[in-house]
């Protein structure tokens, strides 16, 4: 049974990653070829701060911008630039924000126009895997539990799933404990309890799972180069089924209505 306190902080989570949906929304509505990514970050840094909260990635442990945006073969962290979008291309945008003391973080991998088949397949297997996770976030399961159901949907379908870039706990803090990976065995990790928000975030090759940093010390890459999808939802864990504190129907309307359909559905002939 939760407490009134940690009831009225769930709330105010909800708020934070409410927020952070919206503005992945905004985000969509401009994302097309001829845009950069800087454009993206300030789009959407100004939306936060007119909601009256805070970018909850700038300036943590020194990150420069409010959005990471990856392009293509970059995982996570990629440092919003002068880079133009160009048709063909995927992009994952994370972003995060902090309000009244807690915070929200939410990714989605976007199409820019027409995008290839297999990375089509690839956007809607990683999407799907978040899912197969969250069924997985129930009070009295484990971690393990959760990286299993991601890691088996995804490697079933072709994909590899990338090993040392996990999913987290959330709060007060951006990152807590527990650490929450996308592959697994079922019944090990960390026991899932009642009342704890985590974010489970599934970072999804075309290609080998490797990994490398580029140069800027943030960027993450795969290593053959080839694409990588990434889409991320916070958590309660409940008893019977996770309380999920985001949504990604703000961003999904806009796309809708913008190219009529969701990534994976735009694919080519």
């Amino acid at each position: 049974m939760l407490n009134d306190k940690r009831r009225e902080a769930i709330e105010i989570m909800r708020e934070c990653n409410l927020l952070v949906s919206r503005t992945l929304a905004e985000v969509a509505a401009i994302i097309e070829p001829g845009v950069t990514t800087l454009e993206l970050d300030r789009i959407a840094e100004k939306f936060i701060i007119d909601n009256g909260a805070e970018p909850g990635f700038k300036g943590y442990n020194g990150f420069p911008k409010t959005l990471c945006t990856s392009v293509n073969s970059q995982v996570v962290h990629g440092i919003p630039s002068d880079y133009v979008l160009k048709e063909g291309e995927i992009v994952s945008i994370d972003c995060g924000v902090r309000m009244r003391g807690y915070y929200g973080d939410t990714a989605y991998t976007f199409a820019v126009g027409e995008i290839d088949t297999r990375v089509a397949e690839l956007l809607r297997t990683t999407y799907e895997s978040l899912y197969r996770g969250i069924e997985q976030a129930v009070a009295g399961k484990r971690v393990g539990d959760i990286g299993y159901a991601v890691q088996l949907h995804a490697e079933s379908a072709g994909f590899s799933v990338v090993r040392e870039m996990v999913g987290h706990g959330i709060g007060e803090n951006l990152h807590e404990d527990p650490e929450v990976p996308n592959y697994g065995k079922r019944g090990r990790g960390s026991l899932l309890k009642e009342g704890m928000v985590i974010c489970i975030e599934p970072m999804i090759n075309l290609g080998g799972r490797t990994i490398v940093q580029e140069a800027d010390g943030w960027t993450i890459r795969t290593r053959d180069n080839k694409p990588s999808a990434h889409y991320e939802l916070p958590v309660v864990v409940s008893k019977g089924s996770a309380d999920i504190l985001s949504t990604f129907e703000y961003i999904e309307e806009v796309l809708l209505t913008k190219n009529n359909g969701l990534p994976w559905q735009n694919r080519k002939p």
